[in-house]
């Protein structure tokens, strides 16, 4: 027996042959006379990080859709707002032109805020934070999956409602500077509003949060000016809530309605923004 050959041969009673694998070796090769390689060690890894977040992100949104309660901050009461405000004819005495705009900065405020606090401290309380701590996914991925499935979804959160506003009667302003400009507001505002979620969501317990997320969504809804324009609130207050980062959102994406260009307002957003993923970096923790 020649030790040197990659099979072994036997003979059939019928006096035809045939080859036997030997365990490690290489694979007879009938068509070209030789042997083919077949390499079947496990070669562990992870996926690229891009395809890491944007799986993750796919997760997050898809649970967040799924979640009622957030369905019905996200898209049904901002839209049965804007149905019930626009068929009044005057948009509850703001004007047809400036209401959905409020509207979408609501719908924004609610998603990038109330929704992201509420989940992520429930993802803190039962461990999810924790176990996908221990997954390929780093702290950063993690951050930048939720950053993007929340824009996703505010993004067709704007979509739905501004063609829901079209049909209804909605002829805003379009001019391309400031559309530009109401744009890069709503960034920044998303950016702000979710480093304070997380700020809340990572200090407190998740009851605690659903309860504190809820009451500062009302309160910010109702007294803001992030729906009802500036100009309805008292002299004293119209300054301190035009520095806010909610008064700064609505009145952006009012002017944006009327054709108004307002930089000044989005310079204060990115401001907000900074000192919001300051804030957070600080007091968010990923445990219990």
């Amino acid at each position: 027996m020649d030790h040197g050959r990659r099979t072994h041969r036997h003979r059939w009673h019928g006096g035809r042959s045939h080859s036997r694998v030997i365990p490690g070796r290489c694979l007879p090769c009938s068509h070209h006379g030789g042997a083919v390689s077949l390499d079947l060690s496990p070669r562990p890894g992870v996926a690229p990080r891009g395809d890491r977040i944007l799986q993750h992100a796919r997760l997050e949104a898809s649970l967040l859709l799924r979640n009622g309660e957030q369905l019905l901050l996200a898209l049904v009461i901002p839209i049965g707002l804007l149905v019930a405000g626009m068929l009044a004819g005057d948009g509850f005495g703001m004007g047809r032109q400036v209401f959905p705009a409020s509207v979408i900065a609501l719908a924004l405020w609610s998603t990038s805020f109330t929704s992201l606090a509420i989940n992520t401290g429930f993802e803190r309380r039962n461990g999810v934070l924790e176990r996908l701590a221990a997954t390929p996914l780093t702290r950063a991925d993690l951050v930048a999956g939720k950053a993007l499935a929340t824009a996703a979804i505010a993004l067709g959160q704007v979509a739905i409602i501004a063609a829901v506003a079209v049909a209804l009667g909605w002829r805003p302003v379009l001019d391309a500077g400031q559309s530009a400009l109401a744009v890069l507001a709503a960034a920044f505002a998303l950016i702000c509003f979710a480093g304070f979620a997380l700020a809340l969501a990572g200090r407190l317990r998740a009851e605690a949060t659903l309860a504190v997320a809820n009451l500062i969504y009302i309160l910010v809804a109702a007294g803001g000016a992030l729906v009802i324009p500036l100009d309805r609130y008292p002299d004293v207050l119209r300054l301190p809530l035009l520095l806010l980062p909610a008064g700064a959102l609505g009145e952006t994406l009012r002017a944006a309605a009327e054709g108004r260009f307002t930089p000044f307002l989005v310079m204060i957003l990115a401001a907000w923004s900074a000192v919001a993923l300051f804030v957070a970096r600080k007091a968010f923790r990923w445990t219990s």
